[in-house]
């Protein structure tokens, strides 16, 4: 079997490449390099290029007739860069996902495997598929912008999407082959980790919110349980969705459970046997008590649930900082 994967040089497209090359899955990957690194795909079968040019993925098709499905991770996705450069932003993860869109059908391929967000949703316990879709910045906009595009363009014609939504990813692939590609990440984990390397305290924003400890919720997924998700995607693709009458779903994808920063900063006690030294501060603009998902959809239609601990998630993510610097040839 073969699969398609846009942005396979990225974080969570090359830990999908990776999964499937355990499974004996042929990755054919799609990468302009823009914030991928090549490092992640050596030794696979690898095209150089945008997903909007599309005699290129033409010729992929031409040279790869047999690809099963499309996984599409190529996509723009930091908040404040999608705050100052919205245009771009609508430009790259909508204008160019349809393109790509056009030039599947144009081809046959009719499985799509979409990476979606849960940014597309407010914050709360337990959202489900159905829960509100409220996007709060131009970049989860243009995601609920697409998934809108997926779920009329399945409506009229073959193409059958499934749009996995993640909520928090955490960790790297078990056997290091990639990671976040970023040398300091932004969220909670990152900051945290940068934090504990430079001897400074780790600030707790807010304790007041309605969480079971009045710390922020979130919902931290292990990246190889994401890249194990689209695996089953991939392969019960038409279970899942039978050929001949198109069809939309999206699913989430997280613990089920979430954690707050409290919890976080005990797990990351546990995992590296050290106090970490944290300190109160007050909520930052914009801030929210956080979300967490309810995964019982991918459990039943996918037969997927998470493997992999939060204290994994954070032992491998510490293992690949280590690591990064040797992997990697600079800074994307």
């Amino acid at each position: 079997m073969k699969v398609l994967i846009t942005g396979g040089a990225g974080f969570i497209g090359s830990t999908f490449a990776s999964a499937c090359l355990d499974q004996d899955i042929e990755p054919i990957v799609l990468d302009n390099l823009s914030t991928g690194r090549r490092e992640f795909v050596e030794g696979r079968t690898f095209y150089r290029g945008d997903i909007g040019d599309a005699e290129l993925i033409d010729r992929i098709f031409a040279d790869h007739p047999d690809i099963h499905a499309t996984v599409g991770c190529a996509a723009k996705i930091i908040v404040p860069e999608s705050v100052a450069e919205p245009v771009m932003y609508y430009r790259e993860n909508v204008t160019k996902g349809l393109s790509l869109v056009e030039s599947l059908l144009r081809n046959g391929c009719t499985r799509f495997v979409f990476s979606s967000s849960a940014a597309i949703y407010a914050s709360g316990q337990g959202i489900t598929e159905d829960s509100p879709i409220t996007p709060g910045s131009p970049y989860a906009r243009t995601k609920a912008v697409f998934e809108g595009a997926l779920h009329d363009i399945t409506g009229g014609t073959d193409l059958r999407a499934v749009s996995l939504r993640y909520f928090n990813p955490i960790g790297a692939d078990p056997k290091f082959r990639s990671g976040l590609q970023v040398s300091k990440p932004t969220h909670a984990l990152g900051v945290m980790i940068d934090k504990y390397l430079a001897g400074e305290p780790f600030p707790v924003t807010g304790t007041d919110w309605e969480t079971r400890d009045g710390t922020g919720v979130r919902d931290y997924v292990h990246v190889w349980d994401l890249a194990r998700a689209h695996i089953h995607a991939v392969k019960d693709f038409d279970r899942i969705l039978p050929a001949g009458r198109g069809g939309y779903l999206p699913v989430n994808l997280g613990s089920g459970t979430g954690a707050t920063v409290l919890e976080l900063i005990k797990a990351f006690e546990t995992v590296t046997g050290k106090a970490l030294a944290h300190e109160i501060v007050g909520p930052r603009p914009g801030d929210v008590a956080g979300a967490y998902a309810d995964i019982t959809r991918a459990i039943q239609l996918l037969g997927w649930t998470p493997e992999l601990s939060i204290e994994q998630g954070i032992a491998d993510a510490l293992t690949w900082m280590e690591r990064r610097t040797l992997m990697l040839s600079g800074d994307s």
